[in-house]
């Protein structure tokens, strides 16, 4: 087959590899240059994915893989389009369409009879029947084309295992595009063999669209829903003495409870996001919509946390361990730096920023002032759960006050300041 791949981001360009690597002639179209530029030398243009860099460069070197800027000409080419551009909310939880609009009015361009389209860009549920295939067939002048959802379910640093480990989910607009889209899914991917499964892993027919855009939104605000009790018995552990973990090791212990982590904050593309997109189908529902706040308020929660044991924060210096939203990963979608930061703020703090993945320029595009480890600071707060931020001595954090938002530190090497951790009931 020739596939093309719409945008060459942190799940596009792994797939677009996967497809290349199943054998197949791949198109990766992305409106950046310089992706596309790094992308044909063989170079991923981002750090951090298991097995990406020697996979691209075999792939384009052997022909396989090539990246355009023009989207339509790829589409014009292949037999198979893949999507996957970003998708995002609004302040008031209304999604952004603009990327996708223009990404689909560029796939519809170049759309001919019998072409497959999916969507694997999480979307909220009827999207990809009620706004996208009215797009394609007024774009395109033509309806003899399949289209599918069929959502990415992957974490970024670990795409390729990811792929092999979890069904992939498919639903069509139609009987014959869900067979096709199966059909295709099929000749790209390899699985893992999964005993715990209720059928055997690979391909899943999910009967609709609407049931594949719903799959993909419930299991992420399953997580976002689960995270904000877990943040809800953290801070009620903290007013009664309690370590919330040991509560939750006892819970999870028992196969019924399968407690998550409590934290500073739900960060990245996935979690803060789609329960968005999942309220703006279902309004009511109350609890995702109380989770979802429980777990925006928790940078604002470490920062009060802090001011217990540091009552005067007004112009002290305190350093935000972390600009990524998670550990491992260089990405800032939504990270808790950036309300963490807000509220130092407010309270009068000097906030200063450390991140081993990111340069002093890099810190300081984002609007933050670069800390660096063994600088002195009145206070810290640990924002990602880095590796490098587990071995952390007193000569490398000189703080008075430490807040481990992440239950990261190691306590035996940090013995100086008083730690105090979320969820920890006071800690020392």
């Amino acid at each position: 087959m020739k596939i093309a791949v719409v945008a060459l981001g942190k799940i596009g360009l792994p797939l677009a590899v996967q497809f290349a690597d199943s054998g197949h002639e791949v198109i990766g179209a992305d409106v950046n240059e310089a992706t596309v530029t790094s992308v044909n030398r063989g170079e991923a243009p981002f750090p951090g994915e298991a097995h990406l860099e020697e996979k691209l460069a075999e792939v384009v070197g052997a022909g396989r893989l090539r990246a355009t800027t023009d989207t339509t000409a790829a589409v014009r080419e292949c037999q198979a389009v893949v999507i996957v551009v970003p998708l995002f909310v609004d302040d008031e939880g209304t999604p952004d369409f603009g990327w996708m609009d223009d990404a689909t009015a560029a796939v519809a361009a170049g759309l001919q009879p019998g072409t497959l389209v999916s969507y694997e860009t999480t979307l909220p549920v009827g999207t990809t029947r009620q706004r996208f295939r009215p797009m394609l067939v007024e774009g395109s002048g033509i309806d003899d084309f399949y289209l599918v959802f069929s959502p990415e379910r992957v974490f970024t640093g670990r795409v390729f295992s990811d792929l092999r480990r979890y069904p992939k989910l498919v639903g069509g607009v139609d009987s014959q595009s869900t067979k096709v889209g199966m059909d295709f899914y099929a000749q790209v991917l390899q699985f893992d063999e999964r005993a715990d499964l209720p059928r055997p892993n690979g391909v899943w027919d999910m009967g609709s669209a609407e049931a594949s855009e719903m799959a993909k939104l419930a299991e992420t605000t399953y997580r976002d829903v689960n995270i904000g009790l877990a943040n809800q018995f953290a801070r009620f552990a903290d007013q009664h003495g309690i370590d919330v973990q040991r509560v939750i090791e006892a819970c999870n212990s028992q196969p019924f409870s399968h407690i998550h982590q409590p934290g500073i904050a739900v960060g990245g593309h996935c979690i803060p996001i789609y329960p968005r997109f999942y309220l703006w189908n279902d309004p009511e529902a109350s609890i995702v919509e109380a989770a979802r706040t429980a777990n925006a308020q928790m940078p604002a929660y470490a920062v009060a946390l802090l001011s217990r044991l540091y009552p005067d924060l007004d112009g002290a210096t305190v350093a935000v361990l972390g600009a990524s939203y998670r550990g491992g990963v260089k990405e800032t979608a939504f990270s808790g730096v950036f309300p963490t930061v807000e509220a130092l703020l407010a309270v009068g703090a000097r906030p200063v920023v450390h991140d081993p993945m990111f340069s002093d320029e890099e810190i300081q595009r984002l609007g933050f002032t670069p800390y660096h480890l063994g600088e002195p600071a009145d206070a810290a707060v640990i924002q990602a759960d880095h590796p490098q931020y587990r071995e952390l001595t007193d000569e490398q954090l000189p703080a008075g006050v430490v807040i481990d938002g992440r239950r990261v530190l190691d306590r035996d090497q940090l013995t100086g300041a008083t730690v105090v951790t979320i969820g920890g009931g006071g800690d020392r």
